[in-house]
């Protein structure tokens, strides 16, 4: 029986939105992929008929063994109630693990971080070696314009980062369309040289690949740092899994992105092999003549949406890192009224764009870009297999044999590629090796000075249940209206209302201790989103519970209240918040540099006002010094 024509409309919508968002920068590697392996640099590989052969088999079975097996058949099934990505894949690994030693949840949680920032680094490279390596089609339609290659990619990249506040939607509905043809096109021009050459099909058998291994191991070994940029991309596939489902991108996978890929691929190998000096950029040189000014085009608006889905990544990422706890709190604005996911973070956004326009002017071409890229990829490739291998044994309930024995085969492959990468260290990858340990240092000191600092406030803190009782034997002035404190720790009295008992000398007739507490899921139920309870003297303790992906909005949320027997007019609400300045003293618990660093973070985050989105004309403020 077939689905009902609704279904298969929903699904084909589906399928090429997912084409246009999630193969962006999977479908701009063969841009580059083959001119890499064997252009003139550190490791060419020689131009003969075997190695082309053996190239060949190695990108379409890294496309089979990587993406098809590994991606969309395994790890996209580990999914965080439909959403993926490291940070979801971390949480799912830190919940599957949760009894486990304290030290064990801690290399998850390096892992995960680890993971992040090797996403955050390939972000900013995907931009730069995409939009510069379409753009350098221009020397081939015309050499006089080589010298306007850099100024051209600069403004492109200006535009597309300068765009993100406006929000995606109306440009998101032309990405599938742009795709579809993109696709579209480099599985024709691929097709009609593999036409002439047919013989070049014989790559496709995997004995290709190992008799490449068995005649040239170095030449082999050496030569998996460029064909892993055929498989650039594959971790888009799971973070974006949340927005398509898993159905729709393993379709437009098989069903179209796959088969136009390797038609691509072999019909450059062809081309290669009968024309040799076509070697310099044997993408361009697979389009007739006339048609070369509108590949430029076309490949420049698919490196526009390859980097528009890393932007975008990279601000899921932020947000969903912010709020497990991995950031300080930035500004967040919503360009979708219809869509939450589609969010803008200026600091993230204009950072990005720096990062991505030093690196187009400090390497000037994509073939020297190419040396930084692999490294971060290959990188987040290790780590997504180890965190997914503890979500297959702990969370899923299989036996250590059947995890060990995948994780292996993966790992093997991984490796490979990584190892592959390291070769390119000197040569430009130490850039993402210094990216990653830059955002690592950042991320895992903001999360260390956060749980120190709420210790040290804990410690510091009156109990709740006496001070209450205290002030029920001896109760202060209480004026009209709600106070509302927000604190991280429940159990003890805020310092803001200490500060507001001993300077005004009065209480609210209702009092409200709000703790906002971020589950490791994407979304908390909305039944399940507020908790209340009573503690005598109209003191309420109130927690507030969202997922990693909810949009805070305390004033929205706190009239759930009125369901669990706290009922709270909007109007007489007042938002207490303390604002602590902090001090870093040379106390054990993190090095001094370290907390250095924490202040600084503490001082530039974002107000509590706008995160949970209070109306500021009734937010107050009492400050306090810390020393930590």
């Amino acid at each position: 029986m077939s689905p009902p024509s609704g279904n298969k409309t929903k699904l084909s919508a589906l399928t090429l939105a997912a084409l246009g968002v999630v193969f962006g920068d999977i479908g701009t590697s063969p841009l580059y992929t083959i001119k890499e392996v064997f252009s003139v640099g550190m490791h060419p590989v020689p131009l003969t008929e075997a190695n082309m052969f053996g190239i060949l088999s190695l990108i379409v079975w890294a496309l089979i063994m990587v993406v098809s097996i590994k991606y969309v058949a395994f790890i996209m099934r580990a999914d965080n109630r439909g959403e993926g990505g490291i940070m979801a894949l971390l949480a799912l690994a830190s919940r599957s693990s949760a009894d486990d030693s304290e030290k064990k949840q801690r290399i998850i949680m390096l892992l995960g971080i680890l993971g992040a920032c090797m996403f955050y680094a390939d972000g900013m490279i995907t931009p730069a070696i995409s939009v510069l390596s379409a753009i350098e089609g221009l020397e081939l339609a015309a050499p006089v314009l080589h010298p306007l290659i850099l100024p051209i990619t600069l403004l492109v990249l200006f535009v597309l980062f300068w765009a993100q506040s406006k929000g995606t939607a109306t440009v998101g509905a032309l990405f599938g369309p742009i795709m579809l043809l993109w696709f579209g096109t480099l599985g024709v021009l691929g097709l009609l040289e593999v036409l002439n050459y047919p013989v070049i099909l014989n790559a496709l058998n995997p004995l290709y690949a190992i008799a490449f291994f068995e005649t040239s191991p170095w030449i082999a070994f050496v030569a998996l740092g460029a064909v892993v940029l055929a498989v650039t991309g594959a971790e888009a596939l799971y973070a974006d899994m949340g927005h398509f489902g898993r159905f729709p991108i393993r379709l437009a996978w098989f069903g179209f992105v796959l088969p136009a890929l390797i038609l691509n691929y072999f019909g450059q190998g062809a081309l290669v092999l009968q024309h040799p000096e076509s070697v310099k950029n044997p993408f361009y040189l697979l389009a007739p003549d006339w048609m070369l000014f509108p590949m430029i085009i076309l490949a420049t608006l698919a490196a526009v949406i390859a980097s528009q889905a890393v932007i975008t990544g990279a601000f899921s990422v932020s947000r969903q890192a912010l709020q497990l706890g991995y950031l300080p709190r930035m500004h967040v604005e919503h360009t979708s009224e219809s869509h939450q996911g589609q969010v803008y973070m200026p600091r993230v956004n204009w950072g990005l764009m720096l990062a991505v326009m030093t690196l187009v002017i400090g390497f000037q071409s994509s073939g020297d870009l190419a040396a930084a890229y692999g490294i971060a990829v290959t990188g987040d490739m290790v780590i997504t297999t180890l965190l997914a291998g503890i979500v297959f044994h702990y969370l899923w309930g299989w036996s250590k044999a059947r995890t060990i024995s995948l994780v292996v085969l993966f790992l093997t492959i991984d490796l490979a590629f990584f190892t592959a990468n390291i070769l390119k260290i000197p040569d430009g990858g130490w850039v993402p090796l210094v990216i990653g340990i830059i955002i690592f240092t950042l991320m895992l000191t903001w999360k260390t000075g956060r749980t120190i600092l709420y210790a040290h406030l804990k410690n510091e803190a009156m109990a709740l249940e006496p001070f209450i009782e205290a002030v029920g034997a001896h109760p202060p002035t209480r004026v009209a209206g709600n106070a509302i404190f927000m604190t991280p720790n429940p159990d003890g009295v805020p310092h803001a209302m200490l500060h507001n008992l001993k300077h005004n000398k009065v209480l609210h007739e209702k009092v409200v201790l709000l703790t906002v507490k971020f589950l490791d899921i994407p979304h908390a139920p909305i039944e399940d989103r507020v908790e209340v309870g009573a503690l005598g003297h109209e003191f309420y303790k109130v927690s507030v519970l969202y997922g990693f992906k909810d949009e805070p909005d305390l004033p929205r949320d706190l009239k759930l209240c009125a369901g669990k027997g706290l009922e709270l007019d909007e109007m007489s609400n007042s938002y207490f918040i303390g604002k602590e300045n902090l001090i870093a003293n040379r106390n054990p618990g993190m090095a001094f540099w370290r907390k250095k660093i924490f202040t600084g973070l503490f001082r530039s985050a974002e107000t509590i006002t706008n995160q949970f989105q209070l109306p500021p004309n009734r937010v107050v403020e009492l400050g306090a010094q810390v020393s930590f």
